[in-house]
């Protein structure tokens, strides 16, 4: 049966500006169901403390990967090796896999060991740190990008960990320490609509291709696609 898409819902979040009260994300916030967590993910902010730099990009858009029963997880039929081992860990550790020979791609892992369940950061707006993602992205200043470049610096999960310097050697990283970490801003609020759809790249995958587990922030234009 096909699940219907494109549900539209409100969320509260907090807005990043130059004086804030920043609360980094604990914890018991990934350790909760797995939709729960990747709805909650948007709107808050990806840190990364790179070469003495900090990087920052507001996470856009999300994907859910609900683990045993999931045909387009790793961990699907309880799938365990050295690849996808971290998917059975604690709550709160990022998963990094290379597809296609040439990209990276992250997952924070949620709910409680042994149950290897995870979120796909798929999109980033960039915030903080902009020259030395388009270095790192094409070895170009930001002021040098096409207006094409701009947009396409962060607006997918292969571009985000370039942009990042996001490699296998993060792979199991704890996302609650002091350089990579998620937050939060505590002081100021704004309210945006979040859109349910079919994640992407998945035909492999049968019914599960069409479960509603990709949310996104309605418009904004670091989504990788709308």
């Amino acid at each position: 049966m096909i699940i219907p898409q494109n549900i539209i819902i409100n969320l509260e979040i907090k807005v990043i500006g130059d004086e804030v009260s920043v609360k980094k994300l604990e914890r018991s916030f990934y350790a909760r169901d797995t939709l729960d967590v990747a709805q909650e993910l948007l709107g808050k902010c990806l840190f990364r403390k790179y070469e003495g730099n900090e990087l920052v990009g507001r996470i856009v858009e999300v994907e859910a990967y609900m683990g045993e029963e999931d045909k387009a997880a790793h961990s699907f039929g309880g799938r365990r090796t050295l690849r996808n081992e971290v998917m059975y860990g604690e709550a709160g550790h990022i998963y990094v896999y290379f597809i296609y020979g040439m990209h990276y791609c992250f997952n924070v892992i949620t709910e409680r060991i042994n149950v290897p369940r995870g979120v796909l950061i798929r999109a980033l707006e960039p915030v903080r740190g902009i020259e030395i993602m388009a270095l790192n992205r094409y070895k170009k200043t930001y002021d040098e990008l096409s207006k094409n470049e701009r947009k396409n610096l962060t607006n997918g999960p292969a571009k985000l960990c370039r942009a990042f310097n996001i490699t296998v050697e993060q792979n199991g990283l704890d996302i609650c320490g002091e350089e990579f970490y998620i937050f939060e801003d505590e002081l100021e609020r704004e309210i945006f609509d979040i859109v349910h759809t079919t994640r992407i790249n998945i035909d492999y995958s049968e019914e599960a291709r069409f479960y509603p587990w990709r949310f996104y922030i309605k418009g904004n234009p670091y989504v990788s696609k709308f």
